[in-house]
C-alpha cells in the first residue's frame, strides 16, 4: 500500500533522513520507533508532501506521490494525526470531526464517516458542542484521530499518539487504535517509547539519526541488544 524507498531529506542544508525505506501493507499496523529527533516526524511530513525528498521515492497504491501537494495526498486516502494534536480551537468537536467530509468526497456517506469516527471514541459524543480550546490534551488527541477517521482514509499516520498523555487516557487511545485496525484501516504509527506499542503490531522499523537500522517483529527487535538499548532510551 505505502512504499518509501531510499528517501533522503535535507532541511536547511542538513541531512535529516538518510535513505529511509519503509513498507506498509493493507491492513497492517506498522510502527516507526526512535528517540526524539531521530527522524520520525520528518518521515511523516515527507509522506504527506510537506517535505520533498532529495533522493528516493514514495508511492501509495502504486502511484508515485513524492511530488504531490499535501491536499492531493490527503484526497488520495492518507490521513495524518500529528504529534501536536492540532485541531481548530474556534470550531466545536463536532465541526472538527466533520471537517474532512467537507473537503473529500468518497463512496460512503458523510454521516457514515462521522458515525464511524465516534465509534472509535464514543466519549467524544459528550463533547460534540465543546470548543477545541476547551479540551484537555487527551481529548484533543481523540479528536485528532477521529478527524483522521472521518477522512475515510485507507492509511492513517499516527505521530506519537501516546506522547504527553496521562496514564489514565492511554488505554482509551490504545483501544481506539485497536478498533481502527479491526475496521480494516492500515496504520503507520510513530512512537518513541517501545513500551507503548500495542501487542498486535505487525512490524517495527527502528530509526536512529535519520537511518533505519532495524526492521522486523518487535520480538526480534528486543532480542537485539543494540536495538533494544535505543528503543528503550539507552545509549
Amino acid at each position: 500500500m505505502l512504499v518509501i524507498s531510499g528517501v533522503s531529506i535535507d532541511i536547511q542544508g542538513s541531512p535529516i533522513l538518510r535513505s529511509v525505506s519503509i513498507e506498509v501493507n493493507k491492513g497492517e499496523l506498522v510502527a516507526l520507533v526512535g528517540r526524539n529527533g531521530a527522524g520520525k516526524t520528518t518521515t511523516f511530513k515527507s509522506i504527506m508532501g510537506f517535505l520533498k525528498p532529495r533522493t528516493g521515492s514514495i508511492s501509495f497504491d502504486a502511484q508515485p506521490i513524492s511530488t504531490w501537494d499535501p491536499y492531493q495526498i490527503a484526497r488520495s486516502g492518507i490521513a495524518y494525526s500529528p504529534e501536536e494534536s492540532d485541531i481548530f480551537g474556534t470550531l466545536t468537536v463536532e465541526e472538527n470531526i466533520e471537517l474532512p467530509t467537507w473537503t473529500r468526497r468518497t463512496q460512503r456517506s458523510n454521516s457514515d464517516r462521522v458515525n464511524q469516527a465516534y465509534q472509535i471514541f464514543p466519549k467524544l459524543l459528550q463533547y460534540k458542542s465543546r470548543g477545541g480550546h476547551q479540551l484537555s490534551g487527551g481529548e484533543r488527541k481523540m479528536v485528532s484521530i477521529a478527524r483522521a477517521i472521518a477522512l475515510d482514509a485507507s492509511l492513517l499516520l499516527l505521530d506519537e499518539p501516546f506522547e504527553g498523555l496521562s496514564p489514565a487516557i492511554i488505554p482509551t487511545i490504545a483501544e481506539g487504535i485497536s478498533s481502527i485496525r479491526s475496521m480494516g484501516h492500515s496504520i503507520l504509527m510513530a512512537e518513541s517509547n517501545v513500551h507503548h506499542l500495542p501487542s498486535y503490531v505487525d512490524r517495527i522499523y527502528v530509526i536512529e539519526r535519520g537511518e533505519v537500522i532495524f526492521s522486523g517483529t518487535p520480538r526480534l527487535a528486543m532480542s537485539d541488544m543494540k536495538v533494544r538499548r535505543i528503543i528503550e532510551g539507552g545509549g
